[in-house]
């Protein structure tokens, strides 16, 4: 069972599964879903659109450089069936599958080490833009002198609105 990558996300494509796409030229191109197909027959480039793997990579979301990718590598020599070389490969699939994860999740650590500091920052900043919305007029002069003004409110008392008993 071969998993080829798509040409456009670089996602895995299983058998039986996305489109092939054949040029003049002989050159093969295969794809995971239609999506990918009808965004390269729409000439785009999958460095420049969000959700690909080359804009992930191109942009340092993904981790780029790392000695696991060379395990996913397609050979081309045919090897010769060895069980107890299968049961290494597959052990050792385990174990480079936990170190990529290790290996992912402190690539994620670091990448968002100053998110937070950069969220107060965005947010302090909206803060002092749209301060007139928090605080009324008045408040915000500080030269002006802040008097007190007070109003007399009274109440007269008619004897046409009290009930007579």
């Amino acid at each position: 069972m071969r998993l080829e990558k798509c040409w456009f996300c670089s996602s895995t494509v299983y058998p039986g599964h996305g489109i092939q796409f054949v040029r003049n030229d002989a050159k093969i191109f295969r794809f995971c879903r239609s999506k990918c197909h009808k965004n390269f027959k729409m000439k785009r480039n999958p460095r420049k659109v969000k959700w690909t793997k080359a804009y992930r990579r191109l942009h340092g979301k993904d981790m780029t450089q790392d000695a696991t990718f060379e395990f996913e590598r397609k050979r081309n020599r045919p090897e010769r069936y060895d069980r107890n070389l299968t049961e290494n490969t597959l052990k050792a699939i385990k174990t480079i599958d936990k170190v990529r994860s290790r290996r992912e999740e402190t690539h994620h650590k670091n990448r968002m080490k100053g998110k937070a500091a950069k969220e107060r920052k965005e947010a302090r900043k909206e803060h002092d833009q749209q301060i007139h919305m928090l605080v009324a007029p008045g408040a915000q002069d500080k030269h002006l002198s802040a008097t007190k003004v007070t109003v007399k409110v009274q109440h007269e008392s008619n004897d046409e609105n009290r009930m007579e008993e």
